[in-house]
C-alpha cells in the first residue's frame, strides 16, 4: 500500500518537512493524528485554504485522523506572516461568526463522525490564559534572536513589527502542545508561509515533553510570476457560493496559465496522476481540454456535481455556442430602471466588471467590452430592456474571460 507521504509528494503538495524519514515511518505505522489550523479572518474559506483541505482529505482517506483547528484565539492577534502591515483587529463576535462558517464548510469535506476527525477551537485554551503563567510555561523555550530571524518576522522588521504580533508564534506553538496533550497530535501541516510557526510548535513540544513530533508544509499556489493564485478582480476566490458563484469559480480555473494546469490538477483534484500526465503532456491547443476537465473536477469537489455541470454548460454555451446562459452571474435591476435605460459605465461598475468609471472608460476605448456580442465603442451608450436578447437579458462581456448578464427583477 502506498504511504500517503509518497502520494502527497507525487501529487506535488510537499515543500518542507522537519524529518522526512521519521514522518514517513510514522505514517506507514499509523494511524497518525495531525492538525491544520485555520485562522477565522473571513466568513469563508478560500482557494488557498482548499489546497490544505485536499491534503487533509488525502490523509483521512489513508486512515489518519485530522484535527481541523479553528483559530478563535490566534485570530484575535493575527498572523504577521507575508504581511506588510498589521492585520485589522477583529471583534470576538466577528471571529466567532467566521469560525462557525468555517466549521460548516469544513464539514462538507472532512468526515467528523465517530471521532474520525476532530474540530477544535484554540479560543478554548488561549483566551483565558494567565499571561505571566504563559510566559513562564512557554516563553522560556523561545529565543528572541531566533524568532527575529524567522521569515514571518524578518520581513516585517523594516516596516515595523508590533509586540502584539510578536506573540503570535508563541500562541500557535502552544496550540501544538495542547493538541499533543489532549489528542496525541504528532504532526502539524500547513502552507509553506507557516514554516516558521510550525517549527516553533515542533520545538516547543520536543523540549517540553520530549516527544517525536514533526511539521510539514505544502507548496503555495502561485502564478508563473510568483503571485498568489486565487485572486480575482472582485477579490479572493471564495468557497462560499454566495461570495464566488460556481460559474465564476469554474471560470477562474478554466482560464489559468497552461504551465500551471498539471500542478493544479495534482493538488486540487483526485484524478489519478497517470490521467493528469496524459491530459497535460501536450503544451498546445489540447491543453484547453485539460483545463475543462480540471475546472469541472475542482468545481465538483467544492460545489457538487450538479453545480459543476451547470457551470460547465453555462461556460460552453456562452463562449462556444452562444446559447443558454445557464448559471452565469446575474445583476438585476427593477423593470422601471431598465425600461428607462442605464449607461454602460454604470452597468460595468455595478456588475463588478470594472472597479471604477475611469476603468470602465478605459476598457471601452480599448475595445474590451461587448453587449450581446456587439462591441461597445461609445462611453455614453445606454442599454435597457429594449436591448434584451432572446433570453431576456443583456450579456455584457469584458474581454474573453469575464461575463455577466443583466436582467429585470
Amino acid at each position: 500500500m502506498t504511504n500517503v507521504f509518497d502520494l502527497l509528494d507525487e501529487r506535488g503538495y510537499l515543500q518542507q518537512c522537519t524529518n522526512e524519514e521519521e514522518v514517513k515511518k510514522q505514517l506507514a505505522e499509523g494511524p497518525v493524528t495531525f492538525y491544520i489550523g485555520f485562522d477565522a479572518t473571513a466568513d469563508s474559506l478560500t482557494a488557498g485554504h482548499f489546497l490544505t483541505v485536499m491534503a487533509m482529505m488525502h490523509m483521512q482517506k489513508a486512515g489518519h485522523r485530522p484535527i481541523a483547528l479553528l483559530g478563535g484565539g490566534t485570530t484575535m492577534i493575527g498572523d504577521p506572516s507575508m504581511r506588510n502591515d498589521m492585520r485589522q483587529m477583529m471583534t470576538r463576535e466577528q471571529i466567532d461568526h467566521n469560525a462557525e462558517c468555517f466549521k460548516k464548510q469544513l464539514s462538507k469535506y472532512i468526515n467528523f463522525d465517530n471521532d474520525n476527525a476532530i474540530l477544535a477551537n484554540n479560543a478554548d485554551w488561549l483566551l483565558d490564559l494567565n499571561y505571566v503563567d504563559f510566559l513562564r510555561e512557554v516563553g522560556i523555550y523561545f529565543s528572541v534572536n531566533r524568532m527575529l530571524a524567522a521569515e514571518c518576522y524578518k520581513s516585517r522588521m523594516e516596516q515595523g513589527l508590533t509586540f502584539f504580533e510578536f506573540n503570535y508564534m508563541l500562541m500557535q506553538s502552544y496550540d501544538f502542545y495542547v493538541l499533543n496533550q489532549k489528542y496525541n497530535a504528532t504532526l502539524e501541516m500547513g502552507g509553506d508561509d507557516q514554516w516558521s510557526n510550525i517549527i516553533g510548535g515542533v520545538e516547543l513540544v520536543r523540549k517540553k515533553v520530549q516527544k517525536p513530533v514533526n511539521g510539514l508544509t505544502f507548496k503555495l499556489l502561485t502564478t508563473s510570476d510568483g503571485k498568489k493564485m486565487g485572486k480575482t478582480m472582485a477579490g479572493a476566490l471564495w468557497l462560499d457560493p454566495d461570495k464566488t458563484s460556481p460559474y465564476d469559480f469554474y471560470q477562474y480555473w478554466r482560464n489559468i496559465e497552461d504551465v500551471k494546469v498539471r500542478e493544479c490538477m495534482g493538488v486540487l483534484t483526485f484524478l489519478p496522476m497517470e490521467e493528469i500526465n496524459e491530459l497535460t503532456e501536450h503544451q498546445d491547443e489540447r491543453m484547453n481540454k485539460a483545463k475543462e476537465v480540471f475546472a469541472y473536477e475542482v468545481t465538483k469537489i467544492v460545489h457538487g456535481e450538479e453545480d459543476a455541470k451547470r457551470a460547465q454548460t453555462a461556460a460552453m454555451s456562452v463562449f462556444v455556442t452562444g446559447g443558454d446562459a445557464g448559471s452565469i452571474p446575474t445583476k438585476t435591476y427593477d423593470k422601471k430602471t431598465l425600461s428607462d435605460g442605464i449607461d454602460i459605465l454604470t452597468l460595468l461598475t455595478d456588475s463588478g466588471l470594472a472597479k471604477s468609471r475611469s476603468e470602465a472608460r478605459r476598457l471601452i476605448t480599448q475595445g474590451g467590452v461587448t453587449v450581446n456580442d456587439e462591441k461597445v465603442s461609445d462611453i455614453e451608450a445606454v442599454f435597457g430592456s429594449e436591448n434584451f436578447n432572446e433570453n431576456d437579458a443583456l450579456m455584457i462581456r469584458k474581454g474573453k474571460k469575464s461575463v455577466i448578464q443583466i436582467k429585470a427583477e
